[in-house]
């Protein structure tokens, strides 16, 4: 399913209305797992492109340079446009993309999403070469540690003993702790679909409360014995909540 073109590396799968996934700051397309198949198989164009976050030039680390990024995604793919589903960082980005394309946006779906809280971006620096610390950090990412395997543990870690990486994390949480949204998202006007852990340690269900409040247009919906990252943890169920959206809107 991974396609490489030019700069692009990205999921594409099913036909239909298109929908852009946009993983997380600790993310990848993999994130999005089975949804990817459910969605797709109900009559969509599911599109998820690899934001490359620790290969981002080091001054141009920002949530403005990602919304750029998906910009360039959407004219290469000819698409005028689509959805947008973001978890977490991906989240961000989406706000940050239809505050400025707003004729490119159909709507949003969005996921334990950073933008108006942000301990999203973690509340303490990543402590090299302690291994321990990374695995018990990760694990509370999720409802149930276990989701948190060995593999992710292991990226993650790699993540926190490179210097590179750990001042490209902390040019993004400057980055999203600037692009606060909370003034420009009473004037969204298209349709947002929230889905929120409610177990979510990271943004916390207030957090989805105010991003609720907040726009004109938005549906909340909540799913149990999960944390931030819904569409990992409970694929079935949040597909379910996208499809069922998406129809009753587009």
């Amino acid at each position: 399913m991974i396609k490489k073109e030019g700069k692009f590396t990205y999921i594409e799968k099913g036909e239909g209305a298109p929908l852009i996934l946009l993983h997380g700051l600790m993310g990848g397309v993999d994130n999005f797992g089975s949804m990817v198949d459910i969605v797709a198989n109900a009559g969509f164009k599911v599109l998820a492109p690899d934001l490359k976050l620790f290969e981002v030039p080091l001054l141009k680390t920002s949530i403005k340079y990602l919304a750029e990024y998906l910009n360039d995604f959407m004219r290469h793919k000819k698409l005028e446009k689509a959805v947008l589903v973001g978890n977490s960082l991906g989240g961000h980005i989406a706000l940050v993309f239809s505050k400025k394309y707003p004729e490119k946006v159909e709507g949003i779906v969005l996921t334990g999403s950073s933008g108006l809280y942000e301990k999203a971006m973690g509340d303490s620096f990543p402590r090299r070469g302690d291994y321990e610390y990374i695995k018990v950090k990760t694990e509370e990412v999720f409802y149930d540690p276990k989701t948190a395997t060995k593999e992710l543990v292991d990226k993650v870690f790699d993540i926190a003993n490179k210097r590179d990486s750990v001042i490209r994390l902390l040019a993004f949480a400057k980055s999203a702790i600037r692009h606060n949204m909370a003034e420009d998202i009473p004037h969204f006007t298209i349709p947002v679909c929230l889905i929120w852990g409610k177990q979510d340690k990271v943004t916390p269900p207030h957090v989805a409360e105010e991003f609720h409040s907040l726009f004109p247009n938005s549906e909340l919906f909540w799913i149990d014995k999960c944390g931030h990252s819904p569409m990992w943890e409970h694929p079935e169920k949040f597909s379910e909540i996208t499809i069922d959206w998406l129809g009753n809107h587009f």
